[in-house]
């Protein structure tokens, strides 16, 4: 089966890890702060690393003070995590809708349900593509909110020259291995502020403090640590860490090759009928995480069935997330949202990965013609 997304492993790689498990250290050591630093160069902000994705929104949210009471707005169109991180603190999520050129939240639909009670916005990059930051900039200051950016998918991604962990006051990373690098599990938090990147790592430590000027007694011994608030043991270890810095090295190339396999398939699927194809506003230079097609004329089902038959690992990106029983039983409906659930019912993310051939590319496009034209 040719997967969606895979990730990708070479020697420099293998030579990272097994120098990590030579070393003295397996979990928190000197790795842990090096690709923090990594991240930093890339992402612009100063960052927090932490065991994966999800972990990293529940830090980000935490660090942001959300609590019962809040409401956080956010995208339907998104892995459950960017809400349910949200709703595990207590807070109320309101789902605002999506813009239908690009999937991202529509800043339009955010400032219809942004208010007082509004503690954070939660934006995610779909596919790589940065959403509007400056509109929802504008919001949040209205209502004394938060910025957050889900930047799951767009490490390496640029917005009007800045790049993504400048955009928001926070924002997160994923490395799962089908993301634009990986560290196997892996993710984190970037801020420019340095109050709410020491709540974040402070969170991410089970809310450990050793600085004697944030402990309440300080004459106890060397030993001694508070817990003023509680947190989480979300700490990524040396060894991931090392495998991280190495794939650091390499996205120039990752992104390199997912943007000409993204080209490839512009041009490859332009006249094919039935389909629609994603787009790139002017001044984001996207890290494609995704290659999401919308098939039209209700066809989307039959052409995952058959695409996944003939061993292409094709996926569909999202559920919208108060779908989900979960939400279902807080009362949340369908229909909340009607721009993301007509993305939903037509969107298909082909093959894409930094390793992905010619060949196999080729394949895909051949398939979908096939389907398409019969």
């Amino acid at each position: 089966m040719l997967p969606y997304g895979r990730q990708s492993i070479d020697n420099s790689d293998v030579e990272a890890v097994v120098a990590a498990l030579h070393s003295d250290w397996l979990t928190t050591g000197p790795r842990v702060a090096q690709f923090e630093a990594d991240i930093e160069a890339v992402a612009g902000a100063p960052a927090v690393t932490v065991t994966n994705g999800s972990t990293a929104l529940h830090t980000a949210y935490a660090a942001a003070g959300v609590k019962a009471g809040d409401e956080v707005v956010t995208t339907p169109m998104t892995f459950v995590a960017t809400a349910s991180t949200a709703t595990m603190l207590g807070a109320t999520v309101v789902f605002a809708d999506i813009e239908d050129e690009t999937a991202n939240l529509d800043p339009a639909a955010v400032e219809a349900v942004a208010g007082p009670r509004t503690k954070a916005i939660a934006a995610v990059d779909y596919a790589g593509h940065p959403a509007e930051y400056d509109a929802l900039r504008k919001i949040s200051e209205r209502v004394g909110a938060v910025l957050l950016g889900d930047a799951a998918h767009a490490i390496g991604s640029t917005y009007h020259g800045r790049p993504v962990g400048t955009l928001a006051d926070l924002t997160t990373f994923s490395f799962f291995p089908t993301k634009n690098l990986t560290t196997a599990e892996g993710g984190a938090v970037a801020s420019m502020r340095p109050e709410l990147l020491e709540r974040a790592r402070t969170f991410r430590g089970v809310g450990m403090v050793r600085d004697p000027g944030r402990m309440r007694h300080q004459d106890e011994g060397g030993w001694f640590y508070e817990v003023p608030e509680f947190g989480q043991n979300y700490r990524l270890p040396d060894l991931l860490c090392a495998l991280g810095s190495s794939q650091l090295l390499r996205l120039p190339e990752f992104k390199a090759r997912r943007q000409a396999l993204t080209a490839r398939y512009d041009e490859l699927l332009a006249d094919v009928p039935g389909l629609r194809l994603p787009i790139q506003r002017e001044g984001v230079d996207p890290m494609r995480h995704l290659y999401p097609i919308r098939v039209l004329d209700g066809r989307r089902r039959e052409v995952y069935d058959r695409l996944r038959a003939a061993g292409i690992g094709v996926q569909v990106n999202y559920i919208p997330v108060y779908w989900h029983p979960a939400y279902e039983d807080l009362g949340y409906r369908r229909g909340m949202c009607p721009v993301a659930e007509a993305f939903y019912a037509e969107e298909l993310s082909l093959p894409l990965f930094a390793d992905l051939s010619h060949a196999d590319q080729d394949r895909v496009v051949e398939e979908l013609r096939k389907i398409l034209g019969s």
